[in-house]
C-alpha cells in the first residue's frame, strides 16, 4: 500500500490534514467519501528531506533478495501459510531496510491485500516482473512453482552481470593506478625536477616545458580546479539522474566499441528471459509483453521493445513484431517465429536467452583479450612520455657538462 496526504472536511464542518495508506488513490477517495468526508486533495506522501544531490534511494541487494524468495519458496512447499512465512521472514532479514519493507508488506497482507499487490504497492522496492510472476502463481494456484521459475531466472541474470564485472575489474583496476601515477608524478616529481632545471638556467626541451607548465599551473590553481570538478560532477549527476540524461547514457553505452554489443545483447538477454518467465507462469503473451519491456535495463533497448505489445494487440505475430524493432539477429527472429508456429514458445524462448548469454561469454572473453593490452600501450606510453620529459633535460646537461 502507498501512504497519501489527505485534506479533507469532516462531517462536523471542520478541515484537517492526515495521513492514510491505500491501494490505490482512486479507491482512497472512494473509501472516505464513503464515510461522510469532503475529499479536497490527496497526494503521495512525502519522506524526509533529503539534501540536494546527495539523496540516494535504497535497493534491496539483489543476494538478500535471492535468498529471501528461496526461502519464500520453501516455506510455502512445506505447507507454511503466507502470512507465517512473512512474518519468520520479516524477523530473519539482517537488512533494516529489508525488515522495514516487509514489515509494509505484512500489513498489506493482514489488511486482506492479495501478495502480489501487497509487493507492488512499495514503491517500485521490488521489480515488475517479480510482482506479476507473483500475480500469475495466485492465479494459477501454483506460486511455489512460479517462484522457482523466478529464483532460475534471477540466478542467470545475476551470473551474466558478475561476468561481466569480473571480466571489467582488471582493466578498471590497471587504469585507476595508472592516473594515481600520473597524479604523483605531475604534483610532486616533476615540480622538484624543475626547480633543478631551473637552476641551471638551460632551454628546455618543449616537451618538458609542456608537462612543467601544465604541473605549474595545477599547483596554483589547484582549489579553482577542485571546485570546477566538484560543480561539474554535481551537474553532471544532476543530468544523469534525469530522464534525457539516462537514455542518453544508455545510447552512448550501445555505440562503445567492442563493448556496446555486450550491452545490446545483454539486454535483449532480460527482454527475452522475462518473457519466458512470464509466459511459462500463465501470464497473457500481452501483458507479459508489457512487463518484459520495463525489465530492460537499457531505455534505449526498452523504448522500441514497449512498442511490441501494442503491434502484438493489433494481431500482429509476435516474431513479426520483434523484428521490426531492428534489435533482434535473424536467427533469434527465426526461433521465435519456429516456436510461435508449433506452441511451444516458451521452450524457445529458453533456448533465445541461453543463445544470447553465451555470446555474450564469448565476446566478454574477446573484449578482455582487447582491452588489457590496449592499456597497458596507452597507459605505458603516456608514462613514458612523463618520465621522458623528466629525464630528457638530464641527459642534455650531462652531455652539454662533458
Amino acid at each position: 500500500m502507498t501512504e497519501y496526504a489527505v485534506r479533507l472536511g469532516t462531517p462536523e464542518g471542520a478541515v484537517v490534514e492526515q495521513r492514510h495508506r491505500s491501494v490505490s488513490e482512486e479507491a482512497l477517495r472512494r473509501d472516505l467519501e464513503g464515510k461522510g468526508f469532503a475529499v479536497f486533495r490527496i497526494s503521495e506522501a512525502r519522506g524526509a528531506l533529503r539534501l540536494p544531490f546527495l539523496g540516494r534511494r535504497q535497493r534491496l541487494a539483489p543476494l538478500d533478495f535471492l535468498v529471501f524468495n528461496q526461502q519464500l519458496a520453501t516455506l510455502l512447499k512445506a505447507g507454511i501459510p503466507v502470512l507465517q512465512s512473512l512474518e519468520l521472514l520479516q524477523r530473519t532479514q539482517a537488512s533494516a531496510f529489508f525488515r522495514e519493507v516487509l514489515q509494509r508488506v505484512l500489513e498489506d497482507v493482514r489488511s486482506g491485500v492479495s501478495l502480489s499487490d501487497a509487493f507492488a504497492a512499495q514503491g517500485g522496492v521490488f521489480p515488475k516482473l517479480y510482482c506479476a510472476t507473483v500475480l500469475a502463481g495466485e492465479r494459477s494456484g501454483e506460486l511455489v512453482g512460479v517462484l522457482n521459475r523466478y529464483i532460475h531466472h534471477q540466478q542467470l541474470l545475476e551470473g551474466v552481470r558478475r561476468r561481466v564485472k569480473s571480466a571489467l575489474t582488471y582493466p578498471i583496476v590497471l587504469l585507476s593506478l595508472s592516473f594515481a601515477l600520473i597524479i604523483v608524478l605531475v604534483t610532486y616529481v616533476i615540480p622538484r625536477f624543475a626547480s633543478f632545471y631551473m637552476g641551471f638556467s638551460a632551454d628546455l626541451p618543449l616537451i618538458t616545458r609542456v608537462i612543467v607548465g601544465a604541473s605549474s599551473f595545477i599547483q596554483h590553481h589547484l582549489r579553482y580546479i577542485v571546485a570546477a570538478i566538484v560543480g561539474a560532477y554535481l551537474l553532471a549527476r544532476r543530468w544523469l539522474h534525469s530522464e534525457a540524461g539516462l537514455t542518453a547514457i544508455d545510447r552512448a553505452k550501445l555505440r562503445v566499441p567492442f563493448v556496446g554489443r555486450v550491452f545490446h545483447l545483454f539486454g535483449l538477454s532480460q527482454f527475452v528471459r522475462s518473457l519466458g518467465t512470464l509466459i511459462a507462469g500463465g501470464t497473457p503473451l500481452v501483458n507479459s509483453l508489457e512487463i518484459a519491456s520495463g525489465t530492460v535495463t537499457n531505455r534505449a533497448l526498452g523504448a522500441p521493445l514497449q512498442r511490441v505489445a501494442g503491434k502484438v494487440r493489433e494481431g500482429q505475430p509476435l516474431w513479426s513484431s520483434l523484428e521490426g524493432t531492428g534489435l533482434f539477429p535473424e536467427l533469434s527472429i527465426a526461433m521465435v517465429q519456429v516456436g510461435e508456429a508449433t506452441g511451444a514458445l516458451e521452450g524457445m524462448l529458453g533456448n533465445v536467452s541461453q543463445f544470447y548469454d553465451e555470446t555474450i561469454e564469448v565476446r566478454l572473453a574477446q573484449v578482455v583479450s582487447l582491452i588489457e593490452p590496449a592499456v597497458l600501450v596507452i597507459m605505458g606510453g603516456v608514462v613514458a612520455t612523463m618520465l621522458l620529459a623528466v629525464y630528457y633535460p638530464m641527459f642534455t646537461l650531462m652531455s652539454k657538462a662533458q
